[in-house]
Order: structure tokens, then sequence, then C-alpha cells
């Protein structure tokens, strides 16, 4: 694989702090998407002192050519987990909670009932606010009604990449679908919509424009863009490696086209800074 730029390399950060991270996480039996993902900001996050919950298992029942998930027959859901992840949640001290999951296309709902047990469990004994990152459910409405009445302070649904690239990069999901359970969130309820996408795929700066409208028209509050980077050789290839100053360019254009908020960077990932954009539209 070609060597990554400066520009995307993070140190590695081994303190008591994150030290004390893995240990609230490990005596949970809880999985994070911090390492399922190798998410590069892994070290950052867990220096500061949080974590973004993977909930449902760790393998996938899709297999998107971007992630680093395995895809696999996932075991039955843990129904102690939701208690878990709120004592976590508790235990580090969280003013915000970002939870995401693998997709889990085997349960009747898609696994929108556990995301709704743990916004419960959270609540119960935290003020933290709370943000969800959800796979599509297949654009099941009856599974998006039991996260509207779940009520979860941010919904996230990354989009991921641009409509030419979508079934390459996931051919097990549909862009279409993707916009519209956003927009259905956004149109049946007041809670905070997010989504996300990566670049360096093969992407044009015309379909980033175009993805960036097809979101804003779909009142997506808040929109995340960062590089691809491949995780192994068996993962889709690197196009481009962006440079900050044509991320700095996307910021201008997300800002042009009118999107509320936005984390655009090189390093930015879904849920990178949550918190600040949350404050910026609340």
């Amino acid at each position: 694989m070609p060597r990554l730029p400066e520009y995307l390399k993070r140190p590695i950060i081994d303190t008591e702090k994150t030290k004390t991270v893995r240990r609230i996480l490990k005596s949970k039996c809880l999985n994070t998407v911090c390492e399922g993902a190798r998410c590069p900001n892994k070290s950052e996050c867990y220096a500061a002192n949080t974590a973004t919950f993977l909930i449902m298992g760790n393998v996938c029942t899709r297999n998107c050519r971007y992630c680093n998930i395995s895809p696999a027959r996932p075991e039955p859901l843990d129904k102690d987990e939701p208690k878990h992840v709120a004592e976590a949640v508790k235990e580090l001290g969280l003013k915000f909670a970002v939870i995401t999951s693998v997709t889990r296309d085997d349960l009747p709902d898609g696994g929108a009932g556990h995301f709704k047990n743990c916004i419960e469990e959270i609540r119960k004994i935290s003020d933290a606010k709370i943000e969800i990152l959800t796979p599509d459910f297949k654009g099941d409405k009856k599974a998006l009604d039991i996260i509207i009445e779940a009520h979860p302070d941010v919904f996230n649904h990354n989009i991921e990449t641009v409509h030419s690239i979508f079934k390459t990069a996931r051919p097990q999901g549909n862009y279409d679908t993707s916009l519209e359970v956003l927009k259905y969130i956004k149109d049946n309820s007041d809670i905070i919509t997010k989504s996300g996408f990566m670049v360096g795929l093969g992407e044009t700066p015309e379909e980033i424009e175009t993805i960036l409208c097809d979101l804003n028209k779909a009142g997506v509050d808040i929109v995340t863009i960062g590089q691809y980077i491949q995780p192994s050789k068996q993962h889709l290839e690197v196009a481009k490696y962006y440079t900050p100053e044509e991320f700095d360019e996307l910021k201008k254009l997300a800002h042009k086209i009118g999107i509320k908020s936005y984390q655009i960077g090189p390093l930015v990932r879904s849920s990178y800074h949550a918190s600040f954009s949350f404050e910026d539209v609340r």
C-alpha cells in the first residue's frame, strides 16, 4: 500500500488516562469503533477520556469494502450491553456520548430497539447528551420510529461516498435509501441530524458538490468529511490523498451550500469532536 503523507500520521499516546479508558471498556466487555475500525484518532480520544461505543457485537452482516470490521454471522444480542454502556458513560464522566453499531440485518428491527435500550439506560444514570450513528435499517420506517421515540440528541447515519462509487464501496446499501433515512428523521422529529462521507475513492469535485447538496436537501444539520485510508490490501485502494489545502476548499464549499455545521479535514471521522458540532447547532 502507498505510504501515508505525514499529515495523516498520528503518534501513539499511552498515558494513565488512555489506560483507564481501556480498563473501563474491558471491565464492561464493551467494543469501540475506535479499535474495530482502526480510527487514527483513537489515542487522542482516549487521552481525552472518551471513546465511541460499538454495540451489537464486533462483526457485521454486511461487507463494505472500505471498512475494517469483519463480516461474519453475529452472536445473539447481549441483553446486559445497554446497562454496561450506561455504566461506562458514567464512570468515564462523559458529557457527550457517541454510540454506533455494526449492521445487524439479521434482526427484525435492525437493532433499533437495542439502540433505544442503550439511550434509556444512559438517561437513568447520566445527564450526558447522546449521539447515535446507525446503519440504514434497510429504510424501515418502523425501526426509524423506534429511534424517534428514543429521541437521541443527535441522529447520525453516514452516506459514506458519492453516488457513482456507492455500490462498489457499499454493495449491500443504497444511496437513495440513506438519504431517505436522514430525511425521515428530520421530517418526523426535532432531532439534530448528521451524516458524513469519505474522499479519496475516486470521486470528482462535481460529485462532492452534488452529495453535499443532497445532504442539505435532506435537512442534514452536521456533515463530516475525512480522508479515506485503506485498512489493508484487501480493501478498496486510495485513489487520491487530499491535501490540507484541498480540505480547506471543501469547508468553503460546505459553507456556500448552506451546511449548518461541519467537521472537515484529513483525519476527521464521524464522531471526531462530535460535541463541538452539537453545540454549533443546538
